[in-house]
């Protein structure tokens, strides 16, 4: 059964989003198009100097992804807010998991919201961000 932003109750899943693997042409094409150049993302010499063993994907690439779980479903023009924490690094190679689930339903200032959970997590179950978003319901 498809969900929608009108019909979605709270434990309804979204729609999983899964990008990847990771790869170290994905990091440079990404830090040209994004203008990061951070060498930790992108410059092997650099972070085993830093004492590191491998580059790994810059945080806002998964955050990106992860805001698309619910832009995919309620569409850019319903998204309210968008809020995320890093909990861990992605390394490269990854494949990450984005998923997002109705916590709440309320209504503000008239309008009804919905509150989304909204997690990322790498092939070996490791959560890399955490967020939340708000969405429209109307």
């Amino acid at each position: 059964m498809t969900i929608s932003p009108e019909t979605a109750a709270v434990g309804d899943a979204l729609p999983t989003l899964t990008f990847g693997p990771v790869s170290r042409t994905k990091l440079a094409l990404y830090a040209g198009a994004s203008g990061d150049h951070n060498p930790i993302h992108i410059d092997l010499d650099f972070v085993k100097r830093a004492g590191l063993d491998d580059v790994f994907a810059h945080g806002m690439l998964s955050m990106a992804q992860l805001g698309r779980v619910a832009t995919d479903w309620a569409g850019s023009d319903r998204l309210r807010g968008l809020s995320t924490r890093f909990t861990a690094i992605t390394p490269v190679n990854a494949t990450v998991t984005c998923e997002g689930r109705v916590t709440e339903r309320f209504e503000q200032d008239g309008t009804p919201m919905l509150r989304v959970a909204l997690t990322a997590k790498v092939d070996n179950g490791t959560q890399t961000l955490r967020g939340e978003a708000l969405i429209s319901a109307a």
